[in-house]
């Protein structure tokens, strides 16, 4: 399959070429240049199976195709849990996608790129620089998959201040391949460096600059997996097809569950959970995309106020009426996300972090209003990550996963950086060559 530029200014790449370039060389993002299908029915019942059978058409005709079950078993080394609710008023599970090494659901994600690029990888090559900017959870995961890995070096740009500390820890204690850098703004800055960055060619060869946030297309698809696999799982053991709540900021998680319904999966109705960032929401309701500044919230991974993916889902579905009528979206602001972490360990036993909070609150909303769908609520990191927002409101201790820990006993140092870009590509030009 060949993959195209949402801006179609280029030529169509290669699903490896679209790998290692993160972002087209006219500053879209790639897209597959169809939507292939699935044959749910006959895909494997664990994880990997599914992934592999989920994945296969995209790998068709590429030089990463016979290796992809290898790679499907090395990112998918994980656990992935569709854990039923005790809910009278209907169906529904969580999805649990938080027992990765950096405890949140970009593990999978990260450790499927990082397996991809490591085989595209050449002797001789140079040194490829993966860049990532993080509101929380991204930098965690990607340093954990690259890190000590030959031939590769990351470097992170998270917000300083708007993170959790944990979730700093995750980023500041690699050392060694990883580099991360706390810039004195919002995610939404740490964002527009990054992309300027892959859209300078010279930049980009000087340095070997890759990308893994979920404007890459190896992040964005293995994530489609996930979704198959428990839309298959809940179907078999309930008899419908369910319903996603997935809690969203940048719109690569629930970008993914709209392609693995687009892909045949029994997938319902898809609700985009946001934080007070609502341009999502005004997008759905009012067919406009207004990016704003980002506003910062307890459930920080989701800060983004000028989500990079929109332009993937309007070029994939580019019916905006039809996009709306398949997509929903609703808004919690911190107060509700609080509310929603204490009635959900009440009411279900659920100790949530503040993302996955506001894919419970809809759940509740709706069980309250009368909807006795199926659903499916997906939890995107463990709660200890935000141990100083949860453990208070719940008045009891989260016992902190033990790869969790393992990071945060390793020392950490945190750098600063200035706003301006100029700041960033001089610290780029400072990275000592790895050997």
């Amino acid at each position: 399959m060949r993959f195209l530029s949402t801006r179609g200014g280029v030529a169509p790449a290669t699903l490896s070429e679209a790998v290692l370039r993160g972002l087209a060389d006219d500053g879209g993002l790639y897209v597959p240049e169809r939507v292939p299908q699935v044959e749910v029915e006959t895909a494997a019942d664990d994880l990997a199976g599914a992934a592999v059978a989920t994945l296969a058409p995209y790998f068709e005709g590429d030089a990463l195709a016979p290796a992809l079950s290898d790679i499907v078993r090395e990112a998918f080394d994980i656990s992935c849990v569709l854990s039923p609710l005790p809910d009278a008023d209907g169906p529904s599970a969580l999805l649990e996608l938080f027992h990765g090494p950096s405890a949140a659901f970009k593990d999978f994600g990260a450790r499927f790129l990082a397996s991809c690029m490591a085989r595209l990888a050449r002797p001789g090559d140079p040194v490829r620089t993966i860049l990532v900017a993080t509101s929380g959870d991204t930098g965690g995961a990607v340093a954990a998959a690259f890190h000590g890995r030959p031939g590769f070096r990351v470097v992170v740009l998270y917000p300083d201040g708007l993170i959790s500390a944990r979730q700093e820890h995750q980023l500041t204690a690699w050392g060694g391949n990883v580099h991360a850098f706390a810039l004195a703004g919002r995610f939404d800055d740490c964002q527009a460096h990054v992309k300027r960055a892959l859209g300078d060619a010279a930049l980009v060869r000087a340095h070997a600059l890759g990308s893994a946030n979920s404007i890459s297309l190896g992040r964005l698809l293995p994530q489609v997996a996930y979704y198959v696999w428990a839309a298959r799982g809940f179907r078999a053991g309930h008899g419908a097809s369910p319903g996603f709540l997935v809690p969203t900021g940048n719109l690569g998680n629930a970008l993914a569950c709209v392609l693995a319904r687009a892909m045949g999966a029994p997938i319902g109705p898809i609700v985009l959970c946001l934080n007070a960032n609502r341009v999502l929401l005004q997008f759905l309701e009012q067919g406009e995309y207004l990016p704003q500044p980002s506003i910062a919230t307890i459930a920080n991974a989701m800060d983004v106020g000028a989500p990079s993916n929109l332009e993937r889902l309007s070029t994939l579905f580019p019916d905006s009426a039809a996009l709306r009528r398949g997509l929903e979206a609703r808004s919690y602001d911190d107060d509700a996300i609080r509310a929603a972490i204490v009635a959900a360990h009440a009411r279900y036993g659920v100790v949530a972090c503040p993302h996955t909070a506001t894919a419970l609150a809809e759940l509740m909303r709706r069980r309250d209003a009368g909807d006795a769908r199926p659903w499916i609520a997906v939890a995107t990191a463990h709660p200890a990550k935000f141990d100083t927002v949860v453990e208070p409101l719940l008045g009891q201790a989260i016992d902190v996963p033990a790869a969790l820990r393992t990071t945060l006993e390793r020392p950490s140092q945190r750098h600063v950086l200035e706003a301006d870009y100029g700041a960033f590509v001089r610290a780029l030009r400072e990275l000592d060559p790895l050997p």
